[in-house]
């Protein structure tokens, strides 16, 4: 009878430790990526699939890793939270090496240049980054155009969860221009009649790959990864079947 309960207490511990490497996320064949599918071209909605440059980029990372892709979709101010916590295994989502986040995660090494631009309405009054000052502006939730926007002298700061809910603001003359990266701005400008993208960019940055402090072979390995995709070209390819050249 001992020896049945030592059998039954050995087993119970078992299962416990391998239901708890279930749930960290452990599967060596799988490499997590944390998104917000609402940023073309980067990433965004076809059908019931998660596509764009970002993807794209990431599936490359975890080919020449040996592992599979899984895309989790969700509120870009989740991500940071959900690669610190291994739920996500890296966060890519036109992400901007910041010294706020660099306090949370480390980045990878960048893997394109990106611009913050302003749209604003045909006939605008708004000609100029500095025009900015004491008017109503849309950002995303948690982008740098977010944190970049609250350092306009006397601007009222109006922040939406997804980048078009801005842009139709906007559209609905409820805010006087939005913020946010040049790409995404191209497309939802290309979608919406009366509005433009202005001349004079807000900022240039640098995208990048979050990761957790404390995985460091895992920045290795997606650095690695990437300098062998810039140095096949693969890389920019990847960028240019979604962006055409100017």
């Amino acid at each position: 009878m001992k020896l049945l309960k030592k059998i039954l207490c050995g087993l119970s511990a078992a299962a416990i430790l391998a239901a708890l490497s279930g749930c960290s996320g452990g599967d060596d064949t799988k490499l997590i990526m944390a998104t917000n599918a609402e940023f073309s071209p980067y990433e965004y909605h076809e059908g019931d699939a998660i596509v764009g440059i970002d993807v794209d980029i990431a599936t490359a990372i975890a080919k020449e890793m040996g592992k599979e892709l899984v895309v989790e979709d969700m509120a870009f101010d989740s991500i940071i939270a959900a690669v610190t916590s291994g739920k996500a295994d890296i966060g890519v989502a036109g992400m901007t090496v910041d010294p706020d986040r660099l306090k949370s995660v480390n980045f990878s090494d960048p893997y394109t240049t990106a611009t913050q631009v302003i749209i604003v309405s045909e006939g605008s009054i708004v000609a100029t980054p500095d025009d900015l000052k004491g008017k109503k502006v849309g950002v995303q939730l948690g982008t740098t155009g977010d944190q970049y926007a609250s350092d306009i002298e006397g601007a009222s700061i109006e922040r939406y969860n997804k980048g078009f809910e801005a842009v139709q603001a906007l559209t609905q003359g409820k805010i006087d221009a939005v913020i946010i990266d040049n790409e995404p701005a191209k497309v939802f400008v290309s979608q919406s009649e009366g509005l433009k993208i202005l001349d004079e960019e807000f900022t240039t940055e640098e995208y990048a790959i979050a990761i957790a402090k404390e995985n460091t072979q895992l920045l290795n390995d997606v650095n690695a990864a990437l300098a062998k995709l810039k140095e096949s070209g693969e890389l920019q390819a990847i960028i240019d079947k979604y962006i055409s050249a100017e």
